[in-house]
């Protein structure tokens, strides 16, 4: 009996490596191996064509600390992480909240069209909008005959940012609205019922019964809107370039024009792994923040 036991336990464990195989060779082919890879191209002065490359160790580490563009997506990508983390938040709990005191054969649809947006392509999105704020759009003529306002929208920094970031945090909300509205219709009806008959309503049931009660569903959405805010580059590059004076520039965006329009692609990988490492670190500093809430209710 313990012979057939200690093979079926080899066999189960051979049937379990197999199965997650298909996702261990994608995992090895996209991501381990290009990632040992930019560590050695991060170490070379290289242009990706020529057969000739140079080893220059960390120089190219050292050269991101007196780059003005490093320097500005590096604040940039905190100046885009508090108000998309936020507006995405609390737009994604509104959403979910609205939906959820609508009939139940409505909400549905509703849910849906909320996550359209997300559905749309960037690129399509930048293009519509980019018109929209264009000197001799239907929205700049109606400004200046009405109200006798000529806006440089993309040629303002403070302007050109807020734009990108309300691009973003409309098409996002809808996408993180899904994920608050599937934990509040997930609360037990006896948690609701107790609520009620406590006289909790209003504010202060949002506050006391509801947030608690999604709280893990609330720091996924955080941790997620805190990545895509690291991960900005279609709609930058499509309405701003990362201008006015690199007002709206990003990581990503100074990676692409470091590699591919400027050919340093070993100063572009050092780029790319500053910017694997800031992620890292603020990813960490949030979970560990919103571990201690959901400790404090109960998670």
């Amino acid at each position: 009996m313990k012979k057939r036991s200690i093979t079926s336990e080899k066999r189960d464990n051979i049937l379990g490596w197999l199965f997650c195989s298909p996702y261990l060779i994608f995992s090895l082919v996209f991501f381990l191996i290009p990632l040992c890879w930019a560590f050695w191209l991060s170490a070379m002065d290289w242009n990706l064509m020529s057969p000739d490359k140079s080893f220059v160790g960390f120089n190219n580490f050292r050269q991101l600390f007196g780059d003005a563009k490093v320097k500005a997506a590096f604040v940039n990508s905190f100046r885009y992480l508090v108000p998309i983390m936020l507006l995405c938040f609390l737009g994604g709990l509104v959403i979910a909240l609205l939906v959820t005191q609508l009939p139940e054969k409505l909400k549905g649809i509703t849910a849906v069209l909320f996550f359209i947006p997300y559905l749309t392509s960037g690129v399509a999105t930048s293009v519509v909008v980019k018109y929209l704020f264009t000197y001799n759009s239907v929205l700049n003529v109606f400004l200046r005959d009405h109200f006798d306002l000529n806006i440089s929208w993309f040629k303002n920094g403070k302007i050109a940012f807020w734009v990108i970031t309300v691009l973003v945090v409309w098409k996002m909300s809808g996408y993180y609205a899904l994920f608050i509205l599937s934990a509040i219709e997930g609360v037990s009806e006896d948690v609701k019922e107790a609520a009620r008959l406590d006289g909790s309503v209003g504010l202060h049931y949002l506050w006391h019964v509801t947030i608690p009660m999604i709280m893990p569903a609330l720091t996924t959405v955080l941790v997620l809107a805190s990545g895509l805010a690291f991960g900005i580059y279609t709609e930058p590059y499509l309405l701003t370039g990362g201008g006015p004076q690199l007002a709206t520039t990003t990581w990503q965006l100074e990676i692409y024009y470091t590699s591919f329009t400027r050919f340093q692609s070993g100063y572009g990988a050092a780029m790319a792994i500053a910017n694997a490492v800031q992620i890292f670190v603020v990813l960490r500093i949030l979970n560990f923040v919103m571990d201690h809430f959901n400790r404090k209710f109960g998670w």
